[in-house]
């Protein structure tokens, strides 16, 4: 590719822009650049049955968007005058919040709430063109954020933006150029996180089969009793969980350290990945944790109870915790295995049907369900009586999963590597660094 000539863009964090590119204020370019307002939540006329889209910045995806989760209603429009409409080909960009910088073009009219800032109707410049150049500097933007807990980028920083500006037919061959080179990009990664869910469902089946009928195909079969079970091999046994297990033990038996300032592990939500890995690296006295904590020991097996963590599959082994006990979030159920390998447990909390019957069971309000400790004790598992063949049940799937999410981690760094490119490409692009008005016909 060509390169250009370069000027002095005026903005350091920008540096050089093409000579021939204007530096150009947002606040100078789009005629409208608004936002809008949250309506009361709890009432539902301004809720309920609503029919104008009201956009939350969950909804934004660097992209087009094409829908959105909430609608309000005419009565929340009289009674707001934050609110207005946006039209069709408006730049919606995230002020604050967990998605703070992301943006998407709107494909339908719509309204939004006071995290969102609306850029629209600009008679030099092309939408999209703003809208790559906000993803190509999305991290700077973000830099320039305020506030402690939740960082503010406000729609005053955005208006003071200074973005480089080429012609309107510059600006086409730059999105031309983008729209295609993307699309293939997105394509491949499209293609490699579809094979994920493969090896997942892979994984999963494996796992399921195991657990529930053993490694032998010929192995006499006896019906389970339990209808989700369906047959199970005729030599092995099925109880509920807590006659197996310890469900949700006491902590009473390490009372005596309750005031102790010995250093033991703290184990936050956050700590635990989808994948039943753990993250040991806080620790904390026990007499700090003692009241209000969740209570495990070495070997024991760790649940989220909370949705959507439950959903996610958030659970561990607890192994090489360094110390007789250790602490965790209030939102673990803790399942300690008494006839049992802790592995084979592990795996039958894996399986879909424990899942599925998990989701199922959850009680509290939307948001915060939680799986019930009956559902935990009351769970039906089948298993072989022989240890010899737990064991090699248990090492049966461990081999088999620890391939498959070995092939899942190298497709997941690609997956990263291919967004990475496309974060590249797209600044390299729209910040004159690589001259495409010649690529359009390639």
């Amino acid at each position: 590719m060509k390169r250009y000539t370069y000027k002095d863009s005026g903005v350091e964090w920008i540096g050089e822009v093409p000579e021939h590119w204007e530096m150009k204020k947002v606040s100078h370019a789009f005629s409208t650049i608004g936002s809008g307002t949250t309506p009361i939540a709890g009432n539902p006329e301004y809720h309920n049955e609503g029919s104008t889209p009201w956009i939350n910045t969950g909804d934004l995806n660097n992209g087009i968007l094409k829908t959105c989760a909430k609608k309000i209603t005419n009565i929340a429009f009289n009674d707001y005058s934050a609110l207005k409409i946006y039209p069709i080909g408006s730049l919606i960009i995230a002020m604050y919040g967990a998605t703070i910088g992301k943006v998407s073009i709107l494909d339908f009219t719509a309204c939004t709430n006071q995290a969102c800032c609306v850029l629209s109707e600009s008679k030099k410049w092309n939408v999209k063109y703003v809208f790559y150049w906000f993803i190509a500097n999305k991290e700077h933007i973000v830099s320039m954020s305020y506030g402690g807990g939740q960082p503010n980028i406000s729609q005053e920083i955005i208006k003071s933006l200074r973005i480089p500006l080429p012609e309107r037919n510059e600006q086409y061959a730059i999105i031309t150029y983008l729209d295609k080179k993307t699309t293939q990009i997105d394509d491949l990664i499209s293609k490699k996180q579809k094979l994920i869910e493969l090896l997942k469902e892979e994984r999963a089946a494996i796992i399921n089969q195991a657990v529930t009928k053993g490694l032998n195909p010929d192995a006499p079969m006896k019906d389970s009793g339990i209808e989700w079970i369906g047959e199970m091999p005729a030599h092995w046994e099925i109880k509920k969980l807590k006659y197996v297990a310890e469900i949700n033990p006491s902590k009473s038996a390490y009372i005596e350290f309750r005031e102790s300032d010995e250093l033991v592990t703290f184990l936050p939500m956050e700590k635990v990945s989808e994948e039943g890995k753990i993250q040991i690296d806080i620790k904390k006295p026990i007499r700090e944790l003692w009241n209000g904590f969740t209570c495990f020991e070495e070997n024991d097996l760790i649940i989220a109870k909370i949705t959507p963590c439950f959903e996610n599959g958030k659970g561990a082994l607890i192994t090489s915790l360094g110390s007789n006990i250790g602490f965790g979030s209030t939102e673990f159920h803790v399942i300690r295995p008494r006839c049992l390998p802790q592995k084979y447990l592990f795996y039958i909390t894996r399986t879909d049907q424990f899942m599925k019957f998990g989701e199922a069971s959850m009680t509290g309000a939307a948001g915060q369900k939680r799986v019930p400790n009956e559902f935990i004790e009351n769970y039906f598992v089948c298993y072989p009586k022989d240890k010899n063949e737990q064991n090699e049940i248990s090492s049966f799937i461990h081999q088999k999963t620890t391939k498959i999410d070995q092939t899942t981690s190298k497709i997941e760094e690609q997956i990263d590597l291919l967004k990475e490119f496309r974060t590249t490409l797209i600044s390299e692009v729209v910040t004159g660094k690589v001259d495409v008005r010649d690529e359009e016909s390639k």
